[in-house]
């Protein structure tokens, strides 16, 4: 694909575990932030991101609850002038850290407009399923739309708080992506797509995956769902519990490269990227293609684009 005919764009970067740097036509989106070294019982493998990853950010999406997904303190880092769009029930926790809360239920859309310069007041509104989204007002001229959609995954934060749902993200501009979050298998996914690229989770930390994540073979399922041109295999080779054996740690290390097999053998036709974390790709639509059409292209891959580069 010529660069220069290109209409849009999309870099991604894999932080770690569930966080991804998403950079579309000039907006930059944050999923479930986990930037420290440590939360609860797992440790990160390699350096916490570096301030990069989490700075001038448009938004910020929180898939759901759980604290390696809703992680307190990492949140803290990030500029309080951020809009989080988070699933309904979190808005009160978010109001106390500071941040304007845009809790939304699967169906709902919002606005992200690119960031506003320092000190102009950000906007936060959101749409009821059935009428127009509201915009995010910033001065950028870029601008994506963000729909909620549904997870099958528990989104309670632990067993004695409320409800709130799970939830994935479908971020439209030029291109189209979806952030799944955490995950499993379900019919409806078919209603997803289809999308330019799809970021699915593909492990996790524990010796066993539940039914309620996606695993190598359900999430190379989920591609013939969601029917994407690529996929970035997401949710491996960050986060450890230290107290098991290293074998097993190796063995998490490979779930992309498993992925990436049954991808070939389910859903030949879809493009797979596997990043180490820290490392970014480049997305990009031809001029003429339409969204979901294949028409995008372009495989640059960078180690460390959200600031360094990490280890390997």
């Amino acid at each position: 694909m010529d660069p220069g005919a290109l209409t849009s764009s999309l870099a991604i970067t894999y932080v770690g575990h569930a966080t991804v740097l998403l950079e579309m036509d000039g907006v930059r989106l944050l999923t479930d932030p986990l930037l420290r070294r440590r939360v609860g019982v797992l440790i990160r493998r390699g350096p916490p991101p570096p301030p990069a990853a989490s700075r001038d950010l448009d938004a910020v999406l929180v898939s759901h609850a759980h604290l390696d997904h809703l992680d307190l303190p990492s949140l803290r880092l990030i500029d309080r002038r951020t809009p989080v769009v988070a699933p309904r029930g979190l808005g009160a926790l978010l109001r106390r850290l500071g941040f304007t809360p845009l809790e939304m239920e699967a169906g709902g859309e919002v606005e992200i407009d690119g960031r506003a310069p320092s000190g102009d007041e950000v906007r936060a509104s959101l749409t009821d399923k059935d009428g127009p989204p509201p915009a995010v007002a910033g001065a950028g001229a870029a601008r994506v739309r963000i729909r909620a959609v549904p997870a099958a995954h528990s989104g309670r934060r632990h067993p004695f708080a409320g409800g709130s749902p799970a939830l994935g993200f479908v971020v439209a501009g030029g291109l189209s992506v979806y952030f799944a979050g955490d995950t499993g298998l379900f019919e409806e996914m078919g209603d997803v797509g289809p999308v330019d690229v799809a970021v699915l989770p593909v492990g996790g930390w524990g010796p066993r995956l539940p039914d309620d994540h996606l695993g190598p073979v359900t999430a190379a399922e989920a591609l013939r769902l969601l029917r994407p041109a690529a996929c970035v295999p997401v949710h491996w080779g960050a986060m450890y519990p230290p107290w098991l054996p290293p074998r097993l740690n190796a063995r998490w290390s490979q779930w992309p490269h498993a992925f990436a097999r049954h991808a070939a053998r389910l859903a030949p036709e879809v493009e797979v990227r596997v990043l180490r974390p820290g490392e970014t790709t480049v997305f990009g639509r031809a001029e003429g293609a339409e969204a979901g059409s294949g028409g995008v292209g372009l495989g640059e891959v960078r180690a460390g684009a959200a600031g360094e580069e990490t280890p390997r």
